[in-house]
């Protein structure tokens, strides 16, 4: 079955009180909980986002420079996401929705390659 990355940009999350995100964590667990029920699960997330170690590793030089930061200067940045084995894009779209509802904030759905065998 194909492999979706289902993400949002931490930019999309709008400003909320604190105890906003307290009443989404249930709901995001909640449908993480069902992905494993489904056996749809692989994989799900939030990455940090302050004062914890980001770096970039860049071959373009011949040589690969690792250095600290991003690499690209960006607005926007990974927030989380979550990774679903599923059979087409009508089921990633439906468990895309039920993140979205669940987290309270758009989500983008792509596509992994087929692997190689």
């Amino acid at each position: 079955m194909p492999e979706y990355l289902i993400y949002f940009n931490q930019q999309w999350v709008g400003d909320h009180t604190e105890e906003w995100f307290a009443s989404r964590g249930p709901l995001a667990r909640a449908v993480v909980e069902d992905m494993k029920t489904a056996g749809v699960y692989v994989f799900a997330g939030g990455l940090e986002e302050d004062d914890v170690p980001l770096f970039s590793a860049d071959p373009t030089s011949g040589d690969v420079l690792i250095t600290d930061g991003p690499y690209l200067e960006s607005k926007e940045y990974l927030g989380g996401f979550a990774l679903v084995d599923v059979p087409d894009d009508e089921t990633a779209k439906m468990w895309a929705a039920k993140v979205a509802e669940g987290c309270g904030w758009p989500q983008e759905v792509r596509r992994f390659k087929p692997q190689r065998k």
